[in-house]
């Protein structure tokens, strides 16, 4: 099976591409400068693209069996609602005109619900991760979710991935439980999870395809 990976050089995309290449998979690693990309398996091939270039995406996508996109333009960016909006259209579009008909969104979990209401609308929401967050919702829920012609999958991390020093630390488990659109809550009452566990989770959903045109979560 041909992953094309977008964002490979991101916080969640490199986690990704390591266990991608870790299980043997070949993998097209894409973003803006893949000369930050560290792993030199073999089964790794490095493209530099501009992913607001349709047409260009396109092509590079030509190939693949599933397209996993961990597409951030980064949270400092002030421009980041409108580049996020834009970016994910974009590869959404280019996934359509391509060969692939698979594709996995990486989001956030501000688009899961708690007692049916969307977390990111909610009054404790970090403002300063707001306008990003709010972009992603807007996408799955006005786009992506409507959309008929791809297998679309829309994940939504843990609200706690790395921020406590105890998942920092425990690293790749290959321990998760599957969710929906709520959060899996542990016996602590916390949604959290590892960055590497949350790559176990994707890969073994490219392996299993248990939520086709579904959103879904995984934590401890």
């Amino acid at each position: 099976m041909k992953i094309a990976l977008i964002g490979a050089t991101g916080y969640v995309g490199s986690a990704i591409l390591n266990e991608l290449a870790n299980r043997n998979y070949e993998v097209t690693a894409i973003a803006r400068n893949t000369d930050k990309i560290n792993n030199e398996n073999e089964n790794i091939t490095k493209r530099n693209a501009d992913i607001f270039n349709t047409e260009e995406l396109t092509e590079i996508l030509n190939g693949s069996d599933v397209v996993v996109s961990a597409y951030n333009p980064g949270w400092a960016n002030p421009n980041i609602h409108n580049d996020y909006m834009k970016g994910a259209e974009s590869i959404q579009k280019a996934v359509e005109k391509s060969d692939a008909n698979r594709l996995i969104v990486i989001g956030g979990a501000g688009t899961m619900k708690i007692d049916g209401n969307y977390i990111v609308d909610g009054p404790d929401f970090p403002k300063e991760i707001y306008p990003g967050a709010s972009a992603v919702k807007k996408y799955f829920v006005e786009n992506l979710s409507k959309n008929e012609t791809l297998d679309w999958e829309f994940f939504s991390p843990a609200i706690e991935m790395n921020m406590f020093s105890e998942d920092k630390d425990r690293g790749r488990t290959g321990a998760y439980r599957y969710g929906n659109d709520t959060p899996v809550f542990d016996n602590e009452g916390r949604s959290r999870h590892s960055v590497e566990d949350l790559a176990v989770a994707i890969v073994d959903e490219i392996e299993k395809k248990q939520f086709v045109r579904k959103q879904f979560t995984a934590a401890y």
